[in-house]
């Protein structure tokens, strides 16, 4: 199957200096990606270089069939402004942008949407609290109805189930087998190695370069998870952006 998301010998960081090394590799259509290794390992720098907010510091990232518009990104609940004064309903409703615009108005279709999608995450009658109200489970659930609603091909998860209640964990990850059973592309940063094994059958585990990718039960190994933490460990951080070297690579 052809490449969806494709990276050649890319290369990303801030201020020049690398968090992620000359990293090659191809994600196809249809594709359930969990993305893990040790803290510092370049796992978000690499999820907001897919989706754009990031430019490669060398390499390239390519997109086929595809364009940025139609990537939905949910980030780190610590990146959400908790102190905005929105509701529930409208910071939800800001998934409808491809449909409706930066400043269009919302129909009454487009209304019983959000209510839908609110409902969806288990957030019925939220919808005219303030974000900043919210727990950490229901900001989280409030920032899924809003992927929902973007209805994109490819869905980008920056640590999703982080800081969160089993139950909530639970009805999340029905969402995101959700969507990989409707073929969509789906790639999230994970810290439960457990929860990977039992939920995502490929991933790729990096520190700041790739150690191993493939099918989980094969890159999730104890020799593979040893090397990423002395990759991690022994980095340099005043190391050249654009250096010709690429991190030793683990089977």
């Amino acid at each position: 199957m052809a490449a969806q998301i494709q990276f050649n010998d890319v290369t990303l960081g801030y201020d020049r200096h690398p968090a992620v090394h000359h990293l090659d590799g191809e994600i196809a259509p249809g594709t359930l990606l969990a993305v893990v290794g040790p803290n510092g390992a370049g796992k978000s720098t690499l999820l907001r270089g897919i989706v754009g907010i990031l430019k490669p510091l060398a390499g390239s990232i390519a997109l086929r069939d595809i364009n940025a518009r139609n990537i939905a990104y949910l980030p780190q609940i610590a990146e959400i402004d908790r102190s905005f004064p929105i509701s529930v309903f409208d910071f939800t409703g800001a998934g409808l942008w491809r449909s409706i615009g930066a400043f269009g108005g919302l129909d009454r279709h487009q209304r019983a949407k959000i209510v839908e999608a609110l409902g969806a995450v288990g957030l019925n009658g939220f919808e005219n609290r303030p974000i900043g109200t919210l727990s950490g489970g229901q900001m989280q659930r409030m920032l899924f109805a809003r992927v929902l609603l973007q209805d994109a091909d490819v869905i980008v998860l920056d640590e999703p189930f982080n800081a969160i209640d089993t139950r909530t964990s639970t009805d999340l990850l029905a969402l995101v087998r959700r969507w990989h059973a409707e073929k969509r592309t789906v790639l999230a940063a994970l810290h439960d190695m457990e929860m990977v094994r039992a939920n995502f059958p490929d991933t790729l585990l990096l520190a700041r370069g790739a150690v191993a990718w493939g099918p989980t039960t094969q890159v999730l190994t104890a020799e593979n998870l040893a090397v990423a933490c002395r990759m991690c460990e022994a980095f340099d951080d005043g190391a050249a952006a654009c250096a010709d070297t690429k991190p030793a690579q683990a089977a």
